[in-house]
């Protein structure tokens, strides 16, 4: 049965990929057709599995949304590649639980490489610790669980027996365009998400190291920075070299959320984004965004191993450990897990350093080109600088004011959204309505961003 199952599920599978390209982008089964499809009574003696896989596959034939294709340019979403999917496969087939080296030395192995890897790519010494989470928002919190640890250990504070309460309190200084993860992660932590200082940025989201200079002046103690590469409006990374320097003044953790943007280190043309990264404490970035590995993968990495284990490790009279060798659980703040490190050692095994880049690249090439596009209709504003993969626009009739453009710029992307040809979604930048156009799968091409151009023109003209 489990063959006959395998092969079912593969032939469906093969068949949404070969089509992701040229199928409507948006859902087009709306919540109420998907629940009268596949909301029937609980089965009281269970169903044939091969009927149940059929029916879940006619299903989201047309009930998801079509970002594995290259003309989704949402909510910066790339498209697993084939190598990553079927390691991806093997992985579920497998059914490691991945979070000690006794429960799956494979796992362990395999992350451990993929690890030494990764520090090759974005140039980190080999020192730094590399865990595998769920994505960027589990990456930041991780980093910034690391950075609590480190900041009250040298104040002489044990936070993991003692908690917060009377602890030394922790200066947060964040860019005033900090993701939302970022946020959240502080939530998490214990330190608030109110309870922070917001520092300048510049038109195009970038810190302005004058003013955190100020603000780290004016305190003394504890404190955490959080700066961040690739906004996730403009792709704009700050300054974290001279970030960085101003932080060690202070002797402050200086974390970097690089969900996306982390990934430019890669590229020769764009490396300068990410200049200074080895100068940080901590990095999150994620693997199923600009690497194009399937959900989920996200990866923290730190320069301080040892803060990263105690800040995350727990004595349990069961574990058993291996002398020399990884145990994943160390690095990550879940204990049962999937080998999740698996997806991206295939794809850094199948594209290669040169692979890597060259996606970075090409994508970066492909937001100009959308950018030159766009640009030459007279009801279009490019909004941002496009230096990395993020295209922001604005559609405005000469003449019209902020009301009437942020009308039009609405009617279009629902009018996109509606056309199915490609997809994008809406944003507010300084007040602004706009259209956000993140490109990050790898198998988009220069046509399909001729011919989502078009259609976004055309959408003007209604």
């Amino acid at each position: 049965m489990i063959r006959a199952l395998a092969d079912r599920a593969a032939s469906h599978a093969c068949d949404y990929l070969e089509n992701a390209g040229e199928r409507h982008v948006g859902a087009t089964l709306t919540g109420d057709d998907l629940r009268e499809r596949l909301g029937v009574p609980l089965p009281i003696a269970g169903e044939d599995p091969i009927r149940v896989i059929d029916t879940l596959a006619e299903t989201a034939a047309k009930g998801t949304v079509a970002s594995q294709g290259p003309r989704y340019f949402g909510f910066v979403t790339g498209g697993s590649m084939p190598a990553a999917i079927a390691a991806d496969w093997l992985v579920s087939a497998w059914d490691q639980n991945a979070q000690m080296f006794v429960m799956s030395p494979f796992a362990a192995v395999v992350e451990q490489i993929t690890a030494g890897w990764l520090r090759e790519l974005f140039g980190l010494p080999a020192h730094w610790s590399v865990g595998f989470v769920t994505g960027a928002q589990m990456a930041n919190f991780t980093a910034l669980l690391t950075a609590r640890h480190h900041l009250l250990a040298r104040a002489g504070w044990d936070v993991e027996a003692h908690g917060l309460f009377g602890a030394p309190p922790i200066d947060v200084l964040v860019s005033d365009e900090s993701h939302r993860t970022i946020s959240t992660a502080l939530r998490m932590i214990g330190l608030g998400a109110e309870r922070l200082t917001r520092v300048e940025t510049d038109e195009q989201g970038r810190l302005r190291p004058a003013a955190l200079a100020r603000l780290l002046a004016a305190g003394s103690g504890p404190c955490l920075v959080c700066a961040q590469i690739g906004n996730v409006n403009t792709g704009s990374a700050d300054p974290i070299r001279e970030i960085a320097s101003l932080t060690r003044e202070r002797g402050a953790w200086l974390h970097v959320d690089g969900a996306f943007g982390l990934w430019s280190a890669v590229s020769p043309s764009r490396g300068a984004l990410a200049s200074g990264i080895e100068l940080a404490d901590s990095l999150a970035t994620d693997g199923h965004k600009w690497l194009n590995v399937p959900y989920d993968s996200g990866i923290v990495l730190t320069a301080h191993p040892e803060a990263h284990q105690q800040s995350l490790l727990v004595p349990v009279h069961y574990i058993q450990t291996t002398p020399g060798e990884r145990d994943p659980r160390a690095f990550t703040p879940d204990e049962s897990r999937r080998a999740r490190a698996l997806p991206i050692y295939a794809a850094l095994r199948v594209l290669g350093r040169d692979g890597v880049r060259d996606l970075v690249d090409r994508c970066c090439d492909l937001a100009t080109r959308m950018a030159a596009h766009l640009a030459r209709h007279d009801c279009v504003r490019i909004l941002n600088d496009v230096v990395l993969n993020q295209v922001l626009v604005q559609f405005r009739r000469p003449g019209a004011n902020d009301d009437d453009a942020a009308s039009l710029t609405q009617q279009v992307i629902t009018r996109i959204q509606q056309d199915g040809t490609c997809w994008a979604g809406g944003t507010k930048w300084h007040g602004q309505t706009a259209m956000r156009i993140s490109i990050s799968n790898w198998s988009t091409t220069a046509a399909d961003i001729d011919r989502s151009a078009a259609a976004i023109l055309a959408a003007i003209r209604y």
